[in-house]
């Protein structure tokens, strides 16, 4: 079945038979959580695959939503994430990851290994213009003095072992910048966990220099549950829309990340409002 899922990324129509198969398996799939959704999941899947064309962008992503949920919106199960409504750039950006190896998910990579990068921020694209609520955050998982310390992480960073607040990229409201930061809110804990983890160990990269590998490196354990836990709390303001630009320059340079300044010292010397150069 997952070569069928993947026969639907391509961008051209899908036989009858395999959209029948993959709808089958993605109501499935939804079926999971759909008891924290008004409509059945199996019932809306069937429903959307219904009412689209097999050459529409809507029905060739049903192999994203198979694991991230009805419309990207993400399933209750803790790992698999949203992606609607998240900047094109950065959903673009982890495709490209994914299928060029700075990221590690099999399934991932192999649903996507064949499509070119035209393609693949065109898919992006397509979640990213997804305007869809976003559900009240579960409640705290952690000790009150673990969310402290995470609420000061995110807020404040640790000047002493060289980590910048998590808002100073990633917005006052944590809900990402335009086009290719990601917001941190609306997230599992579980899903943060292992993503700051991947970082620490490597699993995850991205395009040098590497600034979350070098972040994730000063955290403790500890602090990467308290601000995994913190920031899964917290509820998502402005509807999760990411911001349009930061109010200030960027304290570390990121690879990867087009047209936002950096501070001078990290930017290696240049005057302050240097910009970060596209990589792609």
């Amino acid at each position: 079945m997952i070569d069928c899922l993947r026969s639907l990324l391509r961008p051209v129509s899908c036989l009858p038979s395999c959209l029948s198969g993959a709808v089958a398996l993605v109501a499935l799939a939804l079926s999971a959580g759909a008891g924290a959704q008004t409509v059945p999941a199996n019932a809306a899947a069937a429903t959307s695959a219904a009412t689209v064309s097999a050459s529409s962008m809507s029905s060739r992503v049903l192999a994203c939503t198979a694991c991230h949920g009805k419309e990207g919106r993400a399933t209750p199960d803790g790992y698999f994430p949203r992606i609607a409504g998240k900047p094109a750039g950065y959903l673009a950006n982890q495709l490209l990851n994914f299928r060029d190896g700075r990221r590690s998910y099999p399934q991932m990579t192999y649903l996507i290994e064949h499509l070119t990068d035209d393609y693949l921020r065109e898919m992006a694209a397509h979640f990213a213009a997804q305007d869809l609520p976003y559900p009240p955050p579960p409640a705290p998982q952690a000790p009150a003095a673990a969310l402290e310390r995470g609420r000061a992480l995110v807020r404040h960073g640790d000047a002493a072992r060289n980590i910048p607040a998590c808002v100073s990229c990633h917005g006052a409201a944590m809900t990402g910048v335009n086009p290719s930061i990601p917001g941190l809110l609306g997230l599992p804990r579980d899903y943060l966990n292992s993503q700051l983890g991947a970082w620490k160990t490597g699993q995850r990269r991205a395009h040098a220099p590497d600034c979350m590998a070098d972040i994730a490196q000063q955290l403790t354990p500890d602090d990467v549950s308290a601000v995994s836990a913190w920031l899964a709390a917290q509820p998502v303001a402005a509807g999760g829309k990411p911001a349009r630009t930061l109010p200030a320059a960027m304290p570390v340079r990121c690879g990867g990340v087009a047209d936002v300044t950096v501070a001078a010292a990290a930017a290696g010397g240049p005057a302050a409002g240097s910009v970060v150069g596209a990589v792609r």
